[in-house]
């Protein structure tokens, strides 16, 4: 069996004749613009941009593509026909889910609101308790949007703090999610870009939440219209929000969205950790021994589904 893999260290080590290797596997790695020749029975997909993505897709007898990513909507398009593909959202769950906990806890305790201050050398103290806008989740409803492995690791992070958890799902009739929303004091996006999702969260569903709840963003960015978002963080509609990905990415430098006072930016990098490219090889080798051994892998993407 050839494999395609990034050209990595952390993947190259896949190679060896060690513990670290897969036997009966050759590999041959690919970068950024430069492609190996000849056929291939597998490619693994990361870390590279779209041009060399769609490229290695294109490679002769591609039985089968793994993308180290949860999402799937670059990949779907030019799936070679009859080949089988896989994700890992497994990969990414956690850390995204401490992510989303990590940005709510920041807003909930003004963090960005305090480094705004510190940059301007000011001690920012209210002068009472309660004009601080300081609270905790204790007892805050946090609805989860897009019920996942996401969704189940965040739950079981949120239940130390004391909140209300709720999660809305596909199957979740439009007036009971929409019932959901009007309760929330946070609103978690953790659903993929597809054609039902994107624009999702606009002024209409913006006008329908809580006035002052919160929306965290780290599923895709063109789940919100930005417009939309703008307006309701203007208007006071929105509390805030926490936004690990935006509409557009990269975000300008000259975007209004950075001016905002009351929302915490990210540069989608909620699922990066120190050790991910290793977790991703790992990931690999397992996946690539369940193939020699006749398992099927973990992660397999139905036919038709668009996560």
């Amino acid at each position: 069996m050839r494999v395609l893999l990034p050209d990595l260290p952390e993947f190259r080590a896949l190679s060896q004749h060690d513990e670290h290797g897969v036997p009966g596997v050759t590999f041959d790695h690919y970068r950024r613009g430069h492609l190996p020749d000849g056929e291939a029975d597998g490619v693994v997909l990361w870390l590279t941009d779209a041009a060399t993505r769609t490229a290695l897709l294109a490679t002769p007898g591609v039985k089968w593509v793994l993308t180290l990513t949860a999402g799937i909507e670059h990949v779907q398009a030019h799936l070679p026909p009859g080949a089988a593909l896989f994700n890992a959202s497994r990969l990414h769950d956690r850390a995204v889910a401490v992510h989303a906990l990590s940005g709510m806890l920041a807003a909930s305790r003004g963090l960005h609101r305090f480094r705004d201050a510190q940059r301007r050398h000011h001690w920012d103290a209210p002068a009472l308790p309660r004009d601080s806008a300081l609270t905790t989740l204790d007892g805050a409803t946090v609805v989860l949007w897009g019920y996942g492995h996401i969704g189940r690791n965040l739950e079981e992070l949120l239940a130390p703090h004391g909140a209300h958890v709720h999660g809305i799902r596909s199957t979740t009739p439009e007036g009971e999610r929409d019932e959901l929303l009007a309760q929330a004091d946070w609103v978690v996006l953790l659903l993929p870009s597809t054609p039902d999702t994107r624009g999702i969260v606009n002024a209409s569903t913006l006008r329908g939440l809580k006035r002052g709840a919160w929306l965290v963003n780290v599923g895709r960015g063109n789940l919100v219209v930005t417009d939309d978002l703008l307006n309701a963080l203007n208007s006071g509609q929105l509390g805030g929000a926490v936004l690990d990905v935006t509409d557009p990415e990269p975000l300008p430098g000259e975007h209004p969205l950075w001016e905002q006072p009351n929302v915490i930016l990210t540069p989608h990098i909620a699922s990066t950790t120190t050790d991910l490219v290793a977790r991703g090889a790992h990931l690999t080798r397992d996946f690539l021994i369940d193939l020699q051994q006749g398992h099927e892998p973990d992660g397999r993407v139905t036919a038709g589904r668009t996560y």
